[in-house]
């Protein structure tokens, strides 16, 4: 009887780790539509954003800007899923000394994600929000120089 008693913790408690454990990967799994290459194209330069999955828990993405011939904004980020936290960090060549900011999902609603870190200069706020299958908005917000500012970026996916 203590055998079969043991056996049955053992299992309970393996399954819960397996519930717990898939609970925790739940989260990234709501940005699954982020997965391509995304692209705003305007007479000022092209924006695009090229986003793949990296395992379970982890995507990472490059942001570029380029003028004619010129980068003008180079951006990697990592999209992690760490216990029940979701963190965007990002790095921007040539801004806050190449280190990386991180910025933690605040609001999770359905096709959008808002992440925010208020410690930040700017932005303080970064959202995505999907609009269509082959299309999102992608918002950076917040006190720039003691005024709200915002940027948004309407984007097309090319792949």
């Amino acid at each position: 009887m203590q055998k079969i008693t043991l056996l049955l913790s053992i299992l309970l408690i393996a399954s819960a780790c397996k519930k717990n454990n898939n609970a925790e990967k739940d989260l990234i799994k709501k940005a699954d539509w982020l997965i391509g290459n995304w692209e705003n194209k305007t007479n000022l330069g092209t924006l695009s954003e090229n986003w793949e999955k990296v395992n379970d828990s982890t995507f990472k993405a490059k942001s570029l800007f380029i003028k004619d011939k010129d980068t003008i904004h180079n951006e990697s980020i990592i999209l992690e899923q760490k216990g029940e936290n979701l963190n965007y960090t990002t790095t921007i060549i040539g801004q806050n000394d190449n280190k990386p900011i991180r910025f933690q999902l605040n609001e999770d609603i359905e096709n959008e994600l808002i992440f925010e870190n208020l410690k930040n200069d700017y932005p303080q706020k970064i959202s995505y929000k999907k609009t269509s299958k082959t299309s999102l908005t992608t918002q950076i917000s917040g006190l720039q120089s003691g005024k709200s500012s915002s940027e948004k970026y309407n984007m097309v996916k090319t792949k």
